[in-house]
């Protein structure tokens, strides 16, 4: 995604700070400068894109932890940075945020700080049948970055109960990921044990995150899927409202592989 020729002229030192390069606010959103690092990861595309991509280091001198600058080129990144990071953006628990960048770590098989485009390693967290990528081509070692709009549109109609994405009575649960798992699983290959967990378990933080409630229903409105997914961008009406634990994550993908099984069940019965 490139700056649109509209846009003023913009130091590249100014693209490291937490505010928008042409707002001048804090955590305004901009898209990736040619050169940036991004990844097929919504989440930490959108944590880069909003500023909330922290490097920080130790001084134990005057404080334990200082901050430099936030990264928005996505790169240069340690564990404590992505830490940081999604703990201020979408207010994740401790344990959460440390399982994720440590476990995130350990299956990439780094032992230094990484570039974002790293996380895209083939095999490693990334994997075949996501909800809105194609799959990674054959004899390529990282996957596709850009977001296929197609996919979203399917994503986004496995919620729809009307015509509009922006009504927000239309909401996305575990229900309607598990409809779009079930998809782009007979889509593309099949996954392994521990790669479907963690499709799951993806969307189970997605849900959590940002859960709302409209009327009597509660889930994410399509909209702010829209929005988070299609254009790695926050809602602009979204607001964190409590803290993302673990443990809720735990639940939230079982429910999705509840759901999944009850609807490849209710399909069986339908032959």
């Amino acid at each position: 995604m490139s700056v649109p020729p509209s846009h003023p002229t913009i130091a590249k030192d100014k693209h490291s700070g937490i505010t928008c390069p042409v707002l001048d606010e804090a955590h305004q959103w901009f898209p990736p400068r040619e050169g940036d690092s991004r990844s097929p990861c919504p989440a930490l595309n959108t944590m880069a894109n909003h500023g909330y991509m922290y490097v920080v280091y130790f001084n134990f001198q005057f404080h334990p932890i200082q901050l430099i600058h936030s990264a928005r080129d996505g790169k240069n990144l340690g564990i404590w940075d992505i830490v940081s990071g999604l703990k201020a953006c979408y207010n994740l628990s401790m344990p959460l945020a440390m399982f994720l960048s440590i476990g995130g770590f350990i299956l990439l098989r780094k032992f230094r700080n990484v570039d974002l485009h790293e996380v895209g390693e083939h095999g490693r967290i990334e994997h075949d049948a996501s909800l809105v990528h194609q799959d990674t081509p054959k004899g390529h070692k990282y996957a596709p970055i850009a977001v296929d709009h197609v996919l979203v549109d399917s994503l986004l109609a496995d919620a729809q109960t009307s015509n509009k994405y922006g009504d927000k009575s239309i909401l996305m649960d575990a229900t309607c990921v598990a409809r779009a798992r079930i998809r782009r699983e007979k889509q593309c290959p099949k996954l392994d044990v521990v790669h479907a967990e963690i499709a799951r378990g993806e969307m189970g933080i997605f849900l959590g995150v940002f859960e709302t409630q409209v009327g009597k229903d509660v889930g994410v409105p399509v909209e702010w899927t829209h929005e988070w997914i299609g254009y790695e961008r926050l809602p602009k009406e979204w607001r964190p409202t409590h803290v993302q634990g673990l443990f809720d994550v735990v639940c939230r993908s079982k429910a999705i592989r509840t759901a999944m099984a009850r609807l490849r069940e209710a399909e069986k019965q339908s032959l």
